[in-house]
Order: structure tokens, then C-alpha cells, then sequence
């Protein structure tokens, strides 16, 4: 019964949100109170809500205060140079635009945390894709999937709960996984490839003369109103104050929430020292950090629900109940296969700490060791970042402005396909197994 409940929920929730039926917003609060209603879920519903909330609280904050931060350093003109670089490269090619937008989401990725990874490349790329009139899906396609792949590094979520599940080095884990992460970038950039001539048929290749400084902005207002906020003067300090962040961030020197509110602080004291310049900078992103922050809580509710019910145990007991017998040494394979569908209908904390460790003991059985199912485990990541209970995807469409259905429709086979490329890249360089013999 829980089974078919937790299923019809995400399925429910997917078709209303694909379908434009309900926003994502409403759908996400909505719909499993319903669901948990008609499993008789009664007592303890506004508990487990509640918990949701709680644990999705230290997400919501970091988000809150980090598209503040990236939104003043936006204002202050931080990445214009980098933009008229770009620009420089591309020439108004549309292909050159795309394969460049997953070359350096890529790059930027290797610091394991997707929501600077969506701040960074929109704010890069957005302006050139609107100047070009280029599918803003496109770049939000490749983004989120080139964020999915590079998520796999010892530092990055997956492997670190693999390997704290499976009792495995992390590092271990990682390195036979490079040739086929690089399998997996190399799908990515056909997958750039295939979207820019798509649009290169559509556009031709556009001339552009330089950016005027204002039209970079992401923030809203005329091109004289965004130079009113510029800081050329502030560009090394923001700088190197970004580059200090970004390095706190990867060495974990405080928790990422606290390190994103000092650097909030910092960032607007010293580029808007006026507070009613600082009051406007930040009621002038407030829509983003709400439309941001919003859907990070309901979805609290959401996954709240889910975990409190207990529909995501049920549905991973009964999907490894179904496994026969016969398909135990094709165990590593069918690791990598279910990692898409599992990570997506679920959250990664309930596929490796509660799923992996099952299919591991039922593994060893059949000879495949727990280091070759954690890599396994890993090959479904860039599906799981289309998931609507991963946070940061909220972040990525709000600040794209695209609709979150649009966005998977348009995403789905693409990750598809570069999730493949992860797993042929791990057959082919022995990463796991196709077939062990006991």
C-alpha cells in the first residue's frame, strides 16, 4: 500500500507540474498532504511536515544568502569582463556558445556545490543567451547535467554518502570513476553540440558588437540603471573576495550557511557602504530570494511526508523484491540503472543509506565488492539533478527564468544519455562489472 502511494505521489506531482496543472510551488504542498490523507497518515502529519522543514532549513539559508551575494557582485559588474570574453570566443556562434557554456560549467563544477555552480554560470552566460535569443532551456539543460557529472567528485554529495554508507574510502571510489566521467563530459558536449547546431539553424550566427556594461546585468532596469550599480573600481576586492569564498567553501574552513552570510556582508559593506543603497540592493533581488527560498520549504513538506510515512522505505524494498535471483552477478549494472530512477524519486540520503547498503550485502554474495557498487551507485547523478526534491534546481530555474516542467521535459533524455556515457565509461574501464562470476 505505501508503495503504490509513494509512487502515484511523484507521478502525480510530476504530471501536475509537466503539465502546467499546478505550479511547482503549490503542487509540492499540495499534493503529498493529500496523498498522506488517503493512507490514513492523520497523527503526526504536521510533525513529519515540520521535520521536513527543519531539515531543509540550513539549505534554504545558504540559498537565501548566497543569491544575495552573487546578486551583489552581479550589481557591482564583478563578471563583465568575463562575459565580453566569452563574447570575444563565440563570436555570435550559437554552437560555440553552448559547447562553451558545458566547458566551463564543467570547470566551474569542481567545486562539488551545484547552487554556485547555477549562480556562476547564469550569471556568465544568461545575458550572451538573451542578447543572441538563444533557448534559455538550452544552457539550463546543460548546466544542471555538466553539475551532475562533475557532483560525482570525492568532495561532492554521492560519493562522499557512498562512501560513509558502504564504509569505503571516498577517494577510492573516485579515482577508477575518471575515464568515465569523462565519457560522461564527452556526451555532454555532443549534447551541446547537437542543441547549438540546432539553434545555429534557427539564428544563423549573430553579430554582436560589445556589450554595453548594462545589458550584462542579470538584475532588472535599463542598461543606465544597472551602470548606476557598477563598481569597476571594487573589481580586484570582489575578486578576491569571491576567490576566498570559493576556497573556504572547498576546504569546508565553516559551514557553507555561515560563510555565505559573511560574505553577503562583506560583499554589500564594501561595494554599497550607503545603507539606503544597500536597503535597495537588497529589496532589488528579493524576488529571487523568495521564489528561491519558497519552494525550498514546500519542499520540506514534500519530502517531509514522504520520509515520515514511510513511502520511501516501501518503495525501495519493494523495487529490490522484484530482482530475481538469476540477475544477482548483473548486480553492479543493475546498481548503475536503478541510481537514475531511485535518485530522481527519491533523496540521495534515502538511496545510499538506505537502499545501497541492501544491494552491497546482496552483492557480495555474488563476489562484486561494496567499492565497485559505490561507483555504481554515483552513474545516475545527472538524472538525479532534474529531481524536484533536489533544492538547487529551484535556484537554477528561478534564476534562468524557466519553468521547472519545461525544463525537464526539455533535460530528461540528455541526462538520459550522459548518464549512459557514465555507465559505458565504467564498464569499459573496469570501474564495476557487467558480469561476476562467484
Amino acid at each position: 500500500m505505501l508503495t503504490i502511494l509513494g509512487f502515484s505521489m511523484v507521478i502525480c506531482f510530476m504530471y501536475l507540474i509537466m503539465t502546467k496543472r499546478l505550479s511547482a510551488l503549490i503542487a509540492l504542498i499540495l499534493v503529498p498532504i493529500i496523498f498522506a490523507l488517503l493512507g490514513g497518515h492523520y497523527a503526526g502529519l504536521g510533525g513529519m511536515m515540520l521535520d521536513g522543514v527543519k531539515t531543509l532549513a540550513p539549505t534554504g539559508v545558504m540559498l537565501t544568502f548566497s543569491i544575495l551575494y552573487f546578486g551583489i557582485m552581479i550589481d557591482a559588474g564583478l563578471f563583465d569582463s568575463l562575459v565580453r570574453r566569452i563574447l570575444a570566443l563565440v563570436k555570435g556562434d550559437p554552437l560555440k556558445v553552448l559547447v562553451g557554456t558545458a566547458v566551463l560549467t564543467m570547470l566551474v563544477s569542481l567545486d562539488g556545490d551545484s547552487s554556485t555552480t547555477y549562480m556562476i554560470a547564469c550569471a556568465a552566460f544568461l545575458p550572451l543567451y538573451q542578447r543572441l535569443g538563444m533557448n534559455v532551456l538550452g544552457m539550463v539543460c546543460v548546466v544542471n547535467i555538466a553539475s551532475g557529472i562533475m557532483n560525482i567528485s570525492p568532495w561532492g554529495g554521492p560519493t562522499a554518502r557512498a562512501a560513509a554508507a558502504l564504509h569505503v574510502d571516498a577517494l577510492e571510489i573516485f579515482l577508477p570513476m575518471i575515464p568515465a566521467m569523462l565519457m560522461g563530459a564527452g556526451c555532454l558536449v555532443f549534447t551541446a553540440i547537437v542543441l547549438g547546431q540546432k539553434e545555429r539553424a534557427r539564428l544563423g550566427v549573430v553579430h554582436l558588437e560589445d556589450f554595453h556594461n548594462g545589458s550584462m546585468a542579470l538584475g532588472n532596469g535599463s542598461a543606465e540603471e544597472c551602470d548606476r550599480h557598477r563598481r569597476p573600481q571594487m573589481f580586484w576586492a570582489n575578486l578576491i573576495l569571491t576567490l576566498t569564498l570559493i576556497a573556504c567553501l572547498v576546504v569546508g574552513a565553516m559551514p557553507i550557511q555561515v560563510l555565505f552570510m559573511v560574505g553577503f556582508a562583506l560583499a554589500i559593506m564594501i561595494n554599497y557602504p550607503s545603507i539606503e543603497h544597500q536597503k535597495e540592493r537588497i529589496a532589488a533581488h528579493a524576488s529571487n530570494v523568495l521564489a528561491v527560498t519558497a519552494l525550498i520549504f514546500a519542499a520540506g513538506i514534500f519530502t517531509g511526508i514522504l520520509s515520515g510515512t514511510g513511502m520511501v522505505d516501501a518503495m525501495a524494498k519493494s523495487l529490490l523484491h522484484v530482482v530475481p535471483e538469476s540477475f544477482g552477478p548483473f548486480l553492479a549494472v543493475f546498481t548503475a540503472l536503478v541510481s537514475m530512477p531511485f535518485t530522481f524519486f527519491m533523496s540521495n540520503d534515502a538511496f545510499y543509506f538506505g537502499i545501497l547498503p541492501v544491494i552491497a550485502q546482496t552483492a557480495a554474495e555474488y563476489g562484486i565488492t561494496p567499492l565497485e557498487i559505490a561507483r555504481a551507485s554515483v552513474v545516475g547523478q545527472p538524472v538525479h539533478l532534474l529531481s524536484p526534491l533536489v533544492p538547487s534546481l529551484y535556484l537554477l530555474v528561478a534564476l534562468a527564468k524557466v519553468d521547472l516542467g519545461d525544463h525537464q521535459r526539455f533535460a530528461l533524455r540528455w541526462a538520459v544519455f550522459a548518464s549512459f556515457g557514465l555507465l559505458a565509461g565504467g564498464l569499459i574501464f573496469g570501474a564495476f562489472p557487467l558480469y561476476q562470476m562467484q
